[in-house]
């Protein structure tokens, strides 16, 4: 007689979408570090700061919502600040159009966040 694995049961699409959304949030955060190193002097530490906590903090949010990690909720709550946090940097710069794209996403993956959050309690 064989044993069989436990499966996990398959990803709901809200939280299919709030992994989607940080990953993307995490890239755009990447590229906007890349730009901020590329513009020097201009980049301020606190944006930069933001920026890697966030670019941290969504991808390892992502990975534990994945392998559905008991931590998750707590997690998708961690990163819903971080995204506020960094969205908020990102607007000391609101004529940059690159920050501008990077506070949206954050704020997008922040309120896909805080819903998953409350959705797996």
């Amino acid at each position: 007689m064989t044993q069989q694995q436990p499966t996990m049961e398959p990803m709901s699409s809200e939280m299919q979408d709030c992994v989607q959304a940080c990953m993307s949030c995490h890239s755009v955060c990447e590229e906007t570090m890349s730009s901020c190193l590329q513009m020097g002097g201009q980049a301020q530490m606190p944006i930069m700061r933001a920026l890697m906590d966030c670019s941290e903090m969504t991808r390892m949010c992502a990975d534990m919502m994945t392998r559905r990690s008991p931590l998750a909720n707590e997690m998708c709550m961690m990163c819903a600040q971080a995204c506020d946090m960094c969205a908020e940097a990102c607007m000391s710069m609101p004529d940059d159009d690159r920050m501008t794209r990077c506070a949206e996403s954050c704020r997008r993956c922040s309120e896909m966040c805080r819903a998953m959050a409350g959705s797996m309690m």
